[in-house]
């Protein structure tokens, strides 16, 4: 009788080893935007003081207020994107007819057209309705820019959920829009954080408009701070909220609530 000798587990120096190596080089070229941050981060630090100084440079006034016009812009962003792109989704996802049709190709080209064309004349109106150098006329700006995003995301997460669901509780005297909010929106929640991470990250992190239309110190965001080069340290600081906004979230995104609803 053969005794089967034990599988050993796969070794790196296995015939796929350039699998490893390849995927040692991507990580090396994707940490290079963030070393560059983190080095003059260190340098700063040093001629600081240390970490006391680093302390005082970010609990700071200018930067303490930076970081609370973009969580405000950010969350404010998220907000809307997702009251304006969950029924967009659902229409765009349930509805059938030449009408939705060219709403989805609208959506689509609204999705291509570049934000840049939009600068010059977005800031004549804004400068017309004062709406220039004032954060929510930034808010405006980016949930008009995401909205196409946020109804495409929402409306393939939307797919997922069979309309039998929803007509079982028609069924039972539910309204539409309480199908809509009871059963599509809880079955669909991988959709929704998804279309906030995808919101926050634009809003965190965009700097153009923001560089255009925000005038006055008081109401930079964390992206012109950063650039203007004051505190060095701060480039590190921003890409915290980003990185625990998707660490908190991430999971969700592969469990959803429609795996309970079909139960039984």
């Amino acid at each position: 009788m053969v005794v089967p000798r034990p599988r050993r587990g796969r070794s790196v120096r296995g015939p796929h080893w350039w699998r490893f190596a390849l995927l040692v080089v991507i990580t090396a070229v994707v940490l290079v935007p963030i070393a560059s941050p983190v080095l003059i981060a260190v340098q700063q630090t040093a001629r600081m003081g240390g970490l006391v100084g680093i302390g005082a440079a970010l609990l700071g006034a200018d930067t303490l207020r930076w970081f609370g016009n973009s969580l405000a812009v950010s969350a404010t962003t998220v907000l809307v994107a997702i009251v304006i792109g969950a029924p967009a989704g659902y229409v765009l996802s349930r509805a059938r007819g030449r009408a939705i049709g060219a709403f989805a190709i609208t959506v689509f080209a609204l999705q291509a057209l570049p934000a840049v064309l939009l600068v010059v004349p977005l800031f004549v109106l804004f400068a017309a309705l004062q709406l220039v150098d004032s954060l929510p006329g930034l808010v405006l700006i980016y949930a008009g820019s995401i909205a196409a995003v946020a109804t495409w995301t929402m409306s393939s997460a939307i797919d997922d959920v069979p309309v039998s669901l929803e007509e079982a509780a028609w069924l039972d005297g539910c309204s539409v829009l309480g199908g809509f909010l009871r059963i599509v929106l809880p079955n669909a929640v991988g959709g929704v954080l998804g279309t906030a991470v995808l919101a926050f990250l634009f809003a965190w992190n965009e700097y153009l408009v923001a560089l255009i239309f925000l005038t006055s110190e008081s109401n930079w965001t964390v992206g012109l701070g950063v650039v203007s080069g004051r505190v060095a340290v701060l480039g590190v600081a921003a890409m915290l909220p980003p990185v625990a906004v998707f660490a908190l979230l991430h999971r969700a995104f592969r469990f959803g609530g429609l795996a309970g609803a079909l139960a039984g």
